[in-house]
């Protein structure tokens, strides 16, 4: 049998928009589930008789498998064929959903969690490889623009879709709508998809693969598990301590074969380097502060969970209107990857010390650092990838495109747990009570007064978390900025 032939990249494939149509619709369906469940907390509790530690697993078995499988996927799909790996994820993806749909106790709904964050580890993958191999260079920035826009619109819709399910039918179907999708996107991508591969075709990397998702399920496990447990607990130490070891031997193993999962070299790309640093951190501040803004809107402000993520919208919706109308890549292609990611990262630093000034005092000043937030991130995060990907040989664009997903999720990760510890204690140090959250402070309080005293003392922490997260996204925006920058002059030397 034939080796399938290589799109001409100079080119771009023929179809490569109605491709991008395809891959962006298998990309909302995990991006969707990534949101949608939190609305359906309520539902599984009463229906299923779910307890705190269930509700966690069915949150954390999604995101444990996926970023833990983020780097084998890719070199998976780099391997077998992007093409392959895609089908492979849609199907599993849509075979996990049917089975959460249809469960009828928590133990299946977590494993069918678990089922689907090995489909979306490889859909989230494929799909950024894929866009990489069809389009033509000079088209890459606005490809890769539209593939993000539609993460900020699976974030700003999964909520409002969720409720809507919600009022309407049983909590099984914010899963069962996932079906049609797959099987849609299953249609597409055979009919429409080119294969593409490693012509290479390196030996498989299995105990890189295994150290990877064993070291970076661990670290996730440690960084989810520290606000509830506390940082000095075993349940965050022992885990941690696993993922310190076990990625330290799965580099060392990466730095000794001859054809590893994870080319080392790739980090003394000055370009490569300073886009993760970046990603990083941006997805750090981003989103570690909505995670707190969405509470402090729900616990202080008083809106219910739809209210809040309508209000969260904007920010959404200022990406996919700049990215989707191809404004973002333009000006970055004027300004250049160095100061389009330190532009948008000064612009998400700005909404965020907007946010963190004025929250309190109304929504505007909610709203205006939303849409400065949704502006930034629009330029930055497209540049980011950009530039990650364009560091790495197009043989390697599913590794590549790992590296992408893995540096959100831990930086997302990191974010929520830092910035939410900051807060935390500024809570706690203002409030002596033994209460640890602001629902458990407010039961307790015994008048009105008490009860404005510590939504103040929240809110109060709410503002040094989120000037916390404005400063390691500025400070990130200027490392970034700075490496690619000078790495631009190394090549043009």
């Amino acid at each position: 049998m034939s080796a399938p032939a290589p799109v001409t990249v100079s080119q771009g494939h023929p179809q490569r928009w109605l491709i991008l149509g395809v891959i962006c619709l298998a990309q909302l369906t995990v991006v969707l589930d990534n949101t949608v469940l939190n609305v359906a907390i309520p539902s599984l509790t009463r229906e299923l008789g779910a307890a705190t530690s269930d509700i966690q697993w069915m949150i954390n078995a999604y995101s444990l498998v996926q970023s833990g499988l983020l780097l084998s996927a890719g070199s998976a799909a780099d391997r077998y064929g992007r093409k392959k790996m895609l089908i492979a994820g849609l199907t599993l993806f849509g075979a996990g959903s049917l089975t959460a749909g249809l469960a009828d106790s928590t133990g299946q709904l977590i494993a069918a969690r678990a089922g689907m964050g090995v489909g979306g580890a490889l859909l989230l993958t494929t799909t950024l490889a894929v866009v990489m191999q069809i389009f033509a260079p000079e088209e890459h920035a606005k490809a890769i623009g539209i593939w993000a826009a539609v993460n900020a619109l699976g974030f700003a819709c999964g909520p409002l879709l969720g409720g809507f399910m919600l009022d309407h039918f049983w909590w099984g179907a914010i899963f069962l709508i996932n079906l049609p999708v797959a099987a849609i996107g299953l249609v597409a991508a055979i009919t429409l998809v080119p294969e593409s591969k490693n012509p290479r075709g390196d030996r498989p990397d299995l105990l890189g693969a295994l150290l990877s998702t064993i070291g970076m399920a661990s670290l996730v496990f440690a960084i989810i598990s520290g606000p509830d447990h506390g940082w000095t607990s075993g349940r965050v130490l022992v885990p941690a301590a696993v993922a310190v070891m076990v990625l330290a031997g799965f580099a060392y193993w990466e730095s000794r074969i001859p054809f590893p999962m994870l080319d080392l070299h790739f980090f003394r790309n000055q370009r490569f380097t300073g886009a993760i640093a970046g990603a990083v951190l941006i997805t750090f501040g981003m989103g570690g502060s909505l995670f707190l803004l969405t509470q402090h809107m729900q616990f202080v402000l008083g809106y219910g969970p739809l209210e809040a993520g309508v209000r969260t919208a904007p920010l959404a919706l200022a990406i996919v209107a700049l990215n989707f109308s191809g404004l973002a890549a333009k000006g970055a292609a004027k300004l250049g990857n160095p100061a389009a990611i330190g532009l948008g990262m000064a612009l998400m630093a700005g909404g965020l010390i907007s946010i963190a000034m004025f929250a309190s005092g109304g929504y505007a000043g909610t709203l205006l650092g939303l849409l400065l937030i949704g502006a930034g991130a629009a330029i930055a995060n497209p540049a980011m990838a950009h530039a990650i990907m364009s560091s790495i040989p197009p043989e390697k664009a599913g590794i590549g495109a790992g590296i992408n997903g893995t540096v959100a999720e831990f930086g997302q990760g990191l974010g929520v747990a830092v910035l939410g510890a900051v807060l935390s204690s500024r809570f706690a140090a203002l409030i002596p009570v033994a209460a640890v959250s602001l629902p458990g402070a407010l039961a307790e309080a015994g008048s009105a007064e008490e009860k404005a005293r510590i939504t103040d003392a929240y809110s109060s922490g709410l503002e040094t978390s989120l000037l916390v997260g404005a400063v390691a996204v500025l400070l990130g925006g200027l490392v970034a900025a700075a490496l690619l920058r000078r790495a631009e002059r190394a090549e043009s030397a």
